[in-house]
């Protein structure tokens, strides 16, 4: 069984085992749930690429940092709504859905790890710039010994996502790039229902561009301790 799980992962994985996902409706059902899944993971991954980028210089880039953050939990809140959509719909016995089936066994394992790696990450992130330098790092626990603090926490949900969205994107890369450009099944040359699933797409990264101008002025303080003043700049001081 170890064996067979491995090898229908690495089967679709290479792009040689495809899940039959049925064209119905004005919306393709849980064909175009597939292709707006693709789409939102593989801009997930340019996002998060970003993100990484921005860890080379996290105080030089610290706004930047904060942006994409915020745009990267809208991306994956609408990502996490278009799985537990079809998870529902599944479960639910919807039979387009059922008749598509299920994940292949490992990647249905992995999946609560990636969603709760994801949601960890960007929450603690989120919650440390609504609370500051110095309660971003007062202890919150002790454990072995060790102080835990929000922005420790922070870190170690980091490596959790990394590791996680890391084994999922070795799977899911080359069927979401097949998802996101597929062809098939229909008349015009796309598939039924691109337009609300474009917009829909649209709609949570301006959701997520509306929400980082919110949330950056808040992340002030920070910026203010990478400045060398953690009681605030002096006066005339501005950021860039």
């Amino acid at each position: 069984m170890g064996v067979e799980a491995i090898d229908e992962v690495v089967e679709e994985a290479v792009g040689r085992r495809h899940r039959p996902d049925p064209v119905i409706g004005r919306t393709a059902g849980p064909a175009g749930n597939a292709q707006l899944t693709a789409w939102t993971g593989l801009l997930l991954l340019a996002l998060a690429v970003v993100e990484l980028v921005t860890l080379i210089d996290v105080h030089g880039l610290l706004s930047w940092h904060v942006v994409v953050g915020v745009l990267l939990a809208a991306v994956a809140a609408l990502k996490i709504a278009s799985t537990g959509w079809r998870f529902v719909r599944y479960y639910g016995r919807s039979r387009p859905y059922q008749q598509a089936g299920p994940p292949v066994l490992l990647l249905r394992v992995l999946g609560p790890f990636v969603v709760l790696g994801t949601v960890a990450v960007l929450t603690t992130g989120l919650w440390l710039i609504a609370v500051g330098p110095d309660s971003g790092r007062t202890a919150l626990l002790t454990l072995l010994g060790q102080r835990i603090d929000l922005l420790s926490l922070h870190q170690a949900s980091f490596i959790v996502f990394a590791v996680a969205a890391g084994l999922h994107l070795l799977a899911r890369f080359v069927p979401a790039v097949v998802l996101a450009t597929e062809r098939g099944h229909r008349d015009d040359g796309r598939l039924r229902g691109r337009g609300p699933r474009i917009a829909v797409l649209v709609v949570a990264l301006v959701a997520g561009a509306l929400a980082a101008a919110l949330i950056l002025p808040a992340a002030a303080p920070w910026r203010d301790e990478q400045h060398g003043f953690p009681g605030g700049p002096p006066p005339g001081f501005h950021h860039r």
